[in-house]
């Protein structure tokens, strides 16, 4: 590696560290907490849906509220059963006008389905649907598409499982025994 293409990689990868540490810290903590204390309701399923790469955040939340003892289910995979009255749906959309995540989350909330948005326009058609919305500022980045929003998203969503897990001394055990074992 030369030392302009070494330089370059470590600017992008600091641009990459400096965008998401920004992000970050610019989300409303009252967003977190509602959205904190929606996912802590008990005895609600949860599904995750998402198109493209915030489709693969979605499924990573998925797992990740398996594990912390949630029944979680991706939207699409063909184990998925029907959304109904007591569930919640995690909808992870940038813009929040995507046709595809539209139309489920309607489904969902004409289900009676609790709606989770995370997107970066607070003022969107999701945002509007949903009964908590995290927003993601991410106005000004120099990544491709929306890479900071579908990174940022899944830090979050995963800083959500260390609320719901932060009481709880033996969650990580529990949290390892429902870790897959056939890999």
């Amino acid at each position: 590696m030369t030392g302009s293409t070494h330089a370059a990689a470590k600017a992008g990868w600091l641009t990459v560290r400096d965008e998401i540490s920004d992000a970050l810290t610019t989300v409303s903590a009252a967003e977190m907490h509602r959205a904190a204390a929606l996912l802590a309701e008990p005895g609600r399923r949860w599904f995750c849906s998402g198109q493209g790469r915030s489709g693969l955040v979605a499924q990573m939340s998925a797992m990740r509220l398996m594990h912390a003892g949630h029944e979680a289910h991706a939207v699409g995979e063909a184990t998925a059963p029907a959304i109904g009255p007591d569930d919640g749906l995690i909808v992870i959309s940038g813009s929040g006008e995507t046709p595809v995540t539209l139309h489920l989350a309607k489904l969902a909330r004409d289900s009676g389905a609790r709606l989770l948005a995370v997107t970066t326009c607070a003022d969107s058609t999701l945002a509007g649907l949903s009964h908590s919305v995290i927003e993601i500022p991410t106005a000004g980045t120099r990544q491709f598409g929306g890479s900071l929003f579908e990174q940022s998203a899944l830090l979050l969503l995963d800083s959500l499982i260390l609320d719901l897990t932060a009481t709880t001394p033996e969650a990580y055990a529990e949290m390892g025994a429902r870790h897959t074992n056939l890999q």
